[in-house]
């Protein structure tokens, strides 16, 4: 992502999976880690000329028993330093980049992770990093709902306790391309798609209809993202899931997140 004077010049996004095969034996593949720091070294190259670069990894890196091994590959093949983020920081990272200073909540499903947190008078007053995401979730289950039920609802005890202030907004991957199924869009367009409204009723019938296709029939459908054809369906499952245990109707996706708000952390915007 490139930023100027506080805004988004340009911002463009790769799935490389580098969490996959991690809920089986803990640690990042040698092919995960190969395409993830090819990629990482694709951005540096592009980035170059328009300021300092900065790198920051999730919960794949953090909790894998190899994750350093991942940030020392990166370093020596592009020579980024890797800031391993905490759960607790990324969630605030998301509510930074989606709601500035304002209060309200966040909803960031990504591969390994997610992370809820709402702030309210200026004060978070829940936030957790729950791990599981649309990544891990896709390993331990596949497509098949009654493992989703059983993972999910586990997982989801997380959140008791949690009190919705405000308006929802999901950020992330999951969000995103649920948002651009809804609308149909075959490009990505943030304009478009921001405050997109993504309801329980809605995210829950279309989790079902997303588990009932493989994933090439979900792959021919206008606003796929390519490369998230087989892990949406369980990712549209947990997204519907977890507006049903915070009691919301709906969330709005936002198309600012963790990125802009790394920026914001790291004063720059």
């Amino acid at each position: 992502m490139l930023w100027a004077d506080g805004k988004t010049l340009y911002k463009k996004l790769k799935t490389t999976r580098l969490g996959a095969g991690l809920a089986s034996n803990g640690s990042l593949s040698e092919e995960a880690i190969a395409r993830s720091v090819s990629a990482v070294c694709d951005f540096c190259t592009e980035a170059e000329g328009f300021g300092k670069t900065f790198s920051f990894a999730t919960a794949a890196v953090r909790s894998a028993s190899n994750g350093k091994e991942f940030c020392d590959r990166v370093k020596a093949a592009c020579g980024l330093e890797v800031d391993v983020i905490s759960g607790e920081h990324e969630a605030l990272l998301g509510l930074y980049g989606a709601l500035g200073d304002s209060d309200g909540g966040i909803l960031d499903i990504g591969g390994a992770s997610t992370e809820v947190c709402f702030r309210r008078g200026g004060r978070v007053t829940f936030s957790t990093s729950i791990d599981l995401g649309a990544v891990r979730l896709y390993d331990l289950c596949r497509d098949d709902k009654n493992k989703l039920e059983v993972i999910v609802g586990k997982s989801l005890c997380a959140l008791n306790g949690a009190v919705p202030f405000g308006t929802l907004y999901a950020v992330g991957g999951t969000a995103s391309t649920l948002a651009a199924l809804k609308l149909g869009l075959k490009h990505y367009d943030a304009e478009k798609l921001q405050d997109t409204a993504l309801s329980f009723d809605w995210s829950e019938r279309t989790s079902y209809m997303l588990l009932r296709l493989t994933p090439q029939e979900r792959g021919e459908l206008s606003g796929m993202d390519k490369g998230r054809e087989d892990i949406i369906a369980g990712g549209a499952f947990l997204f519907s899931r977890i507006l049903q245990k915070l009691g919301l109707t709906e969330a709005r996706f936002s198309d600012r997140d963790n990125l802009e708000g790394y920026l914001l952390y790291r004063g720059l915007i």
